[in-house]
């Protein structure tokens, strides 16, 4: 009996040990430090199957344009779009999609669902540019950017750094600090590299 114990407390703290070491890092990265990321809006780009996808985003509709899925968030004025390649999920954006709220949504502010089109680490759009540097480090690289005729700009992110089975690339696009207000993420994508 105190053998089996002792094995049973063993595979527990083996267990546990294992959880601990597997979990990511801490949701803020450190100065200096980077962050990889997995994640946007639940799906895994170039893990997850667009079934998957489709099954978790049921009102998405496709685009015959371009073969891209999208689904529109009228409480947040926001549109996810989801890239296909083949069978699984290429790419994943989430943007502002300029038509705000609705008054629907207004009056049942209180009772609007948590916001599942996030990063693994919680970030959304609407969040302070400086959360983008605080979760994940300094960019590979910053440029201007427009849409609209509005002033942007794209901090990008590859990393290739963590290792092969982190191969995605984020994207996160950003207003430009204007008038002592400061830049808000205006549009996130998470993509598989094509090779």
């Amino acid at each position: 009996m105190r053998s089996w114990l002792s094995v049973s407390g063993l595979a527990l703290l083996g267990t546990i040990g294992t959880l601990f070491l597997a979990r990511p890092p801490a949701a803020n990265a450190s100065p200096g430090s980077r962050a990889n990321e997995l994640t946007l809006a639940g799906l895994q780009p170039g893990r997850s199957t667009v079934f998957h996808a489709l099954k978790m985003y049921k009102g998405a509709k496709r685009n015959p344009r371009d073969e891209t899925f999208s689904v529109r968030d009228i409480c947040r004025g926001q549109m996810l779009t989801i890239t296909p390649e083949e069978h699984s999920v290429q790419n994943v954006r989430v943007a502002d999609d300029g038509e705000g709220h609705t008054t629907e949504c207004l009056y049942r502010k209180g009772k609007i669902a948590p916001n599942r089109w996030v990063t693994g680490r919680g970030l959304a759009v609407g969040d302070l540019r400086k959360r983008v540097l605080d979760l994940y480090g300094e960019p590979n690289s910053v440029s201007p950017s427009t849409k609209d005729g509005k002033p942007l700009e794209l901090l990008y992110y590859a990393f290739d750094w963590a290792g092969p089975d982190v191969p995605q690339v984020m994207e996160v696009v950003c207003t430009r600090e204007k008038d002592g207000k400061p830049g808000r993420v205006v549009e996130i994508t998470l993509a598989a590299p094509s090779l």
